[in-house]
């Protein structure tokens, strides 16, 4: 029976894929030696894994003889050969960038806990360090957040405590004062009006009709008038 055909993709497991590629690779190789050999011609053959390992192969004693001779031959001249040279930079900068993106992918996959078949026990165990590496870093800072967010809290409490003493001692202190107008009003009432509730004048003896007056209830609406006045200021 013939050899089936072979489906051009991507080879998913990763250990198959190595191997192919290892056997592809030595058959390109010994393929670009007998096309040497056979027809006499200058051959150049660059491989990189996908891990970023280089092989390759020249008929000459050195490649860049050989790349430069395809410089040569392909760009005629440096007006012409700029643009190119702009394509081919970014196409290589396009392939590493796919790669790199490929990479990841898989790594974020792994850590995700998925396509683990293909790794090796060695691989496992560095990314089972991987991941412990992370967990750490990530308590690391959820714990230093939860010490800001604790620190912030008690210099508020701190605040607040301090806003609270203040009042209290404005409060105080205005107590204070409302006490010592109260005394001196009432001291200087006494004073005025004298023991019997005269000013000791001594017409104040023909208006004896005014010392019940002081004693009137009425009079203590306009001190507390005053006193009010007094607390408000």
């Amino acid at each position: 029976m013939g050899r089936g055909k072979v489906e051009l993709k991507r080879i998913e497991n990763k250990i198959s894929r190595q191997v192919t590629f290892a056997k592809r690779r030595n058959g390109l190789l010994k393929k670009a030696y007998e096309l040497s050999v056979l027809c006499d011609a200058e051959v150049a053959l660059i491989i990189f894994s996908s891990r970023g390992r280089l092989f390759e192969f020249s008929t000459s004693s050195c490649m860049y003889k050989t790349l430069e001779r395809y410089r040569s031959c392909n760009f005629a001249s440096e007006a012409s050969s700029a643009p190119i040279e702009a394509e081919l930079s970014n196409y290589q900068e396009y392939l590493k960038l796919k790669t790199r993106i490929e990479f990841l992918q898989t790594t974020q996959r792994n850590l995700l806990g998925e396509d683990l078949g293909p790794l090796s026990i060695k691989e496992l165990e560095q990314l089972e360090n991987q991941i412990e590496i992370s967990l750490k870093h990530i308590r690391s800072s959820k714990n230093q957040q939860m010490l800001d967010q604790l620190f912030e809290l008690k210099r508020k409490e701190q605040q607040l405590q301090d806003s609270n003493s203040d009042l209290r001692r404005k409060l105080l202190f205005l107590y204070q004062i409302q006490d010592t107008s109260e005394e001196n009003v009432l001291r200087l009432t006494c004073h005025d009006l004298g023991p019997c509730g005269s000013s000791g004048h001594p017409d104040d003896a023909n208006q004896e009709h005014l010392h019940p007056a002081v004693c009137d209830p009425s009079l203590h609406i306009g001190y507390q008038a005053y006193i009010d006045h007094l607390s408000n200021e």
